[in-house]
């Protein structure tokens, strides 16, 4: 938001700001600008990148062994966790004895620290959510006082769930976002805690850890987004630094990676849309009530991105399967989801540029509200007399330029990885033709997400 909390309404929405108010580039510039530094970027792979490089996992270079040696450690682990459990038992206390007013930190933590911080943390750290998250040490403690596996629960997780879950989850925090009228309310937000902790602790004790690993929202997204970072660990369990394409394309094209990629992507996009003057002349023409209208076009947002791409992909279909797979199935169906790590970029990207002045300013003004979780004025952190530094907003240019890049970054990024892939799968005869559905579908999206962040 960058606003200084006391400036904030009660029913104001917890969500970054986008849309052309504070970008000076003119839209057509931008637009035309990402789309042309794609089209060519394109050309340069068709011509340059003509044999697959990321089809096995590039064994990497190993961290030199006294990192290693501390990166695994018992104690580094449990330092971790435990801080996660230090942070979120003092958070709870705000939670469940603060008051409701938005400058209670819980909101900044929710809305800003944990689901933008989640692109930074694992971005620069890998699998930083999984390290410290405080449900897979609460899963640790029950499986260690019980004597039993916490990696294995009472049954086996349904393959064929797939992701389906973490894609649930994640349309339910950005319905909460961006659809909810009491998303700045504490009520609503200590429900939407409570299933969270409840469900995916539950569901760790039914199907173990791979629960968690498939059906946590903000793990699923953290892993995700850590596939683009340089850390990465071998099959043979030794820690490496390589290439983030050659760690992009070890994604797992399991059920509802599709959905999972729809859903960041989708409403991403519906937030910068959501609150346009177009967008509030043509709800107000809809009539009916606001929150349902927003809640159908979310979801429209969402399938819409699914749909184009699912169908995109399609179109590069051959008559048999690669060997991850499986040998002689039918490709066509399962090449969404080969091609869903394309989209993980494109999101890294078009969160930066949606949420980039959000987080560094609201997340300041966190920073600041954290040391007073009861809002009486204490000082526990010694933070609350640190100012908010508005760099960001007092420089429209940069910040603009930023934007850009890191939309049009995202999507060369993404081709480049959908490029490769295609190498894998496609005969030579097809390498090219057989990407051009994609290509259309990633200028469409740069056009689109950039119309959306300076145009809309």
């Amino acid at each position: 938001m960058g606003l200084a909390p006391g400036l904030i309404g009660p029913l104001a929405p917890m969500h970054g700001l986008g849309g052309a108010r504070d970008l000076p580039i003119p839209a057509p510039l931008a637009i035309a600008g990402g789309t042309a530094a794609l089209v060519v970027s394109f050309g340069i792979l068709v011509l340059a990148w003509r044999a697959p490089r990321y089809n096995r996992p590039d064994p990497g270079r190993p961290l030199p062994t006294r990192v290693a040696r501390v990166l695994d450690s018992a104690w580094y682990r449990g330092l971790l966790r435990t801080l996660g459990m230090v942070f979120t038992v003092y958070l709870a206390w705000a939670l469940i004895a603060g008051p409701d007013l938005v400058t209670n930190p819980i909101f900044g933590t929710f809305y800003v620290i944990l689901w933008v911080g989640i692109v930074p943390s694992s971005l620069f750290f890998g699998r930083f959510f999984r390290a410290v998250s405080p449900v897979r040490t609460l899963n640790l403690l029950f499986a260690k006082a019980t004597g039993a596996d916490p990696a294995k629960g009472l049954f086996t997780y349904p393959e064929r769930l797939g992701y389906w879950p973490a894609a649930l989850g994640l349309l339910a925090f950005v319905w909460q976002e961006l659809v909810n009228p009491h998303s700045a309310y504490i009520g609503p937000v200590r429900v939407w805690l409570a299933l969270y902790f409840g469900i995916t602790l539950i569901g760790s004790a039914i199907f173990g850890e791979t629960w968690l690993s498939r059906a946590d929202p903000f793990e699923v997204y953290s892993d995700l987004v850590a596939k683009l970072s340089p850390w990465a660990r071998r099959s043979d369990g030794v820690l490496v630094i390589r290439s983030p394409l050659s760690n992009l394309a070890s994604v797992k094209p399991r059920p509802g990676i599709v959905a999972v990629v729809a859903v960041l992507f989708g409403s991403t996009a519906f937030d910068s849309y959501k609150d346009s003057v177009r967008w509030a002349r043509i709800a107000n023409s809809i009539g009916g009530n606001l929150q349902v209208v927003n809640t159908v076009a979310l979801i429209i947002f969402c399938a819409t991105i699914g749909v184009t791409f699912a169908l995109a992909s399609m179109t590069t279909a051959t008559e048999k399967a690669p060997s991850e797979t499986g040998s002689g199935a039918s490709l066509r169906r399962l090449l969404p989801q080969a091609f869903a790590h394309s989209v993980v970029p494109i999101i890294v990207g078009y969160m930066t540029a949606h949420y980039l002045s959000y987080f560094v300013e609201q997340g300041q003004t966190t920073i600041l509200e954290l040391s007073d979780p009861l809002v009486r004025g204490n000082n526990y952190l010694g933070t609350a007399n640190w100012s908010v530094n508005y760099f960001l907003s007092f420089h429209p240019t940069l910040l603009a330029s930023v934007k850009v890049l890191a939309v049009v970054t995202g999507h060369v990024v993404g081709v480049t990885a959908a490029h490769d892939r295609a190498l894998t799968l496609l005969p030579k005869k097809h390498q090219i033709t057989g990407q051009l559905g994609m290509l259309v579908i990633m200028v469409c999206y740069t056009a689109t997400g950039l119309y959306l962040l300076f145009g809309s």
